[in-house]
């Protein structure tokens, strides 16, 4: 047994490990032991997270092994970037592991809202009506899409219709209304929303997916079917474009980048589709063959192959915070039990001030940025003030511990990530002490 004395507070290597733990940290004797009943009551849904990591990694190994990787693909390239051999095996892997035509896996997108936006530029002209089937969009693409602001560069402001068909009360799609939708209107795509955004409403499953596809393609087998992917990949086993989706994308500072990326963003999906994206991103005539690399394709590829792995520990860590914070009162969403399609806990404090001090303490649990303190902002893109907690590696990395909020009732947090379960079970104790005022 290793014995280290800390001002006082006795580290111990074995049984005790985890209450000096908390004791580094003055977590007070009841919470530490709610503590430890939450994450016993959680033992049976770790189980079934190991599980889909496993699972998870598996497919990720396959598909390297499919190219095969080797060293010679983490090489950088600038300029133009042409012939650059490891972002097109990249390319090759997202494929593969998302059972899609083609990739496009680049540094130049800035954010997960970039992507789709550049995505939905690439494949709406002039005249075309986007309908989207699981609700109001996550606001910064509200703003991109034109039902926020006034942007003379927003999708309606192009002359692209907009129609929306919002989930019924059970956040199931309305697949009646849809169909119904369908056959008198001329829809161009259909975008699906994955993630709840800043709804309170749950995650959809790959299994929800699945069977609005096959529902809308009763109607019509020409639509292109959009999923927003972001929060949501490695959750389950599959991706969408595995269930029919036309495409989907993504960021890379989120669940696919494994905390190792430090920027980017892929859109993966049927061929013809991507090669319009791609000429979205940098201008007409250009080809998959340009978009320097920059060195960070070592990133991209060892974030991938990380990425099962730091799901999982979100996901854990995600599980516990929803038992814990039920266990002290509050209303959480979804449930410890629930089955997961992204990273995301939702927590309402019905409460300004319990709100702002949750999230302080978990900016104060972070391991960058410890000494800020966040407060209420009228973020750009968004329709109320925002208060965030991303104390982070990389700036706005979502699969890293955060929690954000929009100042608005029922005010609501919404915490995602977590690099390690241990580090985001230590933080979200921190932060449920500060709320209470201990």
């Amino acid at each position: 047994m290793f014995i280290l004395c800390l001002s006082c507070d006795i580290i111990t290597i074995g049984d005790k490990k985890m209450e000096s733990a908390y004791k580094l940290f003055n977590i007070s004797e009841e919470l530490e032991k709610l503590a430890r009943q939450s994450e016993d009551e959680c033992k049976e849904v770790f189980k079934r997270i190991e599980e889909n990591a496993l699972y998870n990694q598996a497919r990720v190994l396959k598909a390297f092994q499919s190219v095969p990787i080797t060293t010679t693909h983490f090489g950088k390239s600038t300029g133009y970037g042409h012939g650059d051999p490891g972002r097109e095996a990249i390319e090759t892997v997202y494929a593969n592991l998302f059972e899609a035509e083609a990739a496009l896996v680049r540094v130049q997108f800035v954010s997960g809202t970039h992507t789709l936006a550049t995505a939905l530029k690439g494949l709406l002209e002039y005249g075309d009506e986007m309908l989207a089937v699981s609700g109001r969009p996550y606001d910064t693409l509200a703003t991109v899409i034109g039902l926020e602001g006034d942007n003379e560069m927003s999708l309606l402001k192009r002359g692209i219709k907009y129609a929306q068909v919002d989930l019924d009360e059970q956040d199931n799609f309305k697949c009646e209304e849809i169909k119904e939708y369908l056959r008198n209107h001329k829809v161009k795509l259909i975008h699906i929303q994955r993630s709840r955004g800043y709804a309170v409403r749950k995650a959809l499953l790959i299994a929800d997916i699945e069977n609005v596809i096959k529902e809308i393609r009763s109607v019509d087998k020409d639509v292109i079917i959009f999923v927003d992917n972001c929060y949501g990949e490695f959750t389950e086993t599959k991706e969408p474009t595995a269930v029919g989706a036309d495409i989907c994308c993504g960021s890379l500072i989120k669940n696919a980048g494994g905390g190792l990326c430090e920027m980017g963003g892929y859109v993966v999906g049927k061929e013809a589709l991507i090669e319009r994206v791609v000429q979205e991103l940098y201008c007409p005539g250009l080809e998959r063959d340009n978009g320097a690399t920059l060195g960070q394709n070592q990133n991209i590829i060892q974030g991938l192959f990380m990425a099962p792995t730091v799901v999982e520990a979100a996901l854990k860590a995600m599980t516990f915070a929803s038992k814990l914070l039920e266990n002290l009162g509050m209303d959480v969403f979804p449930k410890y039990t629930d089955i997961r399609s992204d990273i995301v806990q939702i927590i309402n404090f019905g409460d300004r001030d319990k709100l702002i001090k949750f999230i302080q303490g978990i900016q104060y649990a972070s391991p960058i940025d410890s000494n800020v303190v966040p407060m209420p902002w009228e973020m750009p893109g968004y329709t109320d003030e925002v208060i965030m907690a991303a104390g982070t590696f990389m700036e706005g990395a979502s699969i890293e511990l955060s929690a954000d909020a929009p100042m608005r009732e029922p005010y609501a947090c919404y915490m995602q990530g977590g690099l390690s379960y241990e580090s985001a079970k230590l933080a979200v104790l921190i932060a449920a002490q500060k709320m209470l005022g201990e």
